[in-house]
């Protein structure tokens, strides 16, 4: 991609090349009030059905942007079918969770209340936001779905028991992450989801429950007590790293 284009930004609308597009107010407000974009400045937007096109500003006006799109330079591209999971947190916590896992390639978000979980506030909208804006910076052609935040036993009493549910374990009781995620990449798991607890890890009757579910598995992810935004962090890394995109290579160039 041609460093020269520092503007990167998500749009629902259909994209298609030599037609011109209407932006929404927000993504107006940010060129024109927080870029100072110009007439005539390159920029790429993209989204998952379409992929991403360059795209020249056309007009300014008061609050709207439009602007013509010349080529598409990145064909639509999914990212791995894994899901997170995990205890909402303090705000700034969250907001770490919810970027690192889009930059980490999470297909969808769900925040799932447990005895520990230290607040039930969830912030839909806002997540939905920093989950467009992790998408941009990190060249993301598709934005995770987010859930409203639902209780872990109403999650697993539904689960589709043909995704395997893998619960990171800090009882010293889950099997090492190499082996766990290396058999999953044997056995061409094409989807997944990664359970984290809250600060103060599951309950006695919460583990009780994971373990005995058949498309529960535990994982260790070592042998320090990591905190749960990190825990995401490294779940997730190891997920990719192990059995999703990053061991693939993708020819990104425009």
């Amino acid at each position: 991609m041609s460093q020269k284009i520092k503007i990167r930004l998500f749009v629902a609308t259909p994209l298609i090349e030599q037609t011109s597009v209407s932006l929404d107010e927000a993504p107006s407000h940010y060129l024109i009030h927080v870029m100072k974009a110009k007439i005539g400045d390159p920029l790429l937007l993209f989204n998952a059905e379409c992929g991403e096109f360059l795209a020249v500003i056309k007009t300014i006006s008061k609050k709207n942007v439009s602007v013509s799109l010349e080529r598409q330079t990145r064909q639509p591209l999914s990212s791995p079918d894994v899901w997170l999971l995990f205890a909402p947190l303090k705000k700034d916590q969250t907001d770490f969770v919810i970027q690192k896992a889009t930059e980490l390639g999470c297909a969808k978000i769900v925040p799932v209340l447990t005895k520990f979980t230290i607040t039930e506030k969830t912030r839909i909208e806002r997540f939905k936001a920093q989950a467009i804006e992790a998408a941009e910076q990190s060249r993301r052609l598709d934005v995770p779905s987010i859930d409203d935040a639902v209780p872990l036993t109403k999650v697993l009493a539904n689960w589709d028991k043909q995704r395997p549910l893998y619960f990171m374990d800090e009882s010293g009781n889950g099997h090492d992450v190499f082996s766990i995620f290396g058999a999953a990449r044997i056995a061409k798991e094409n989807k997944a989801a990664l359970l984290i607890g809250p600060e103060g890890g599951f309950s006695d009757d919460e583990l009780a429950l994971l373990r005995s579910l058949p498309f529960a598995r535990g994982v260790s992810l070592g042998p320090r007590i990591l905190r749960a935004e990190t825990a995401v962090a490294a779940a997730l890394s190891c997920w990719q790293a192990l059995v999703g995109d990053w061991t693939s290579a993708h020819d990104e160039s425009l």
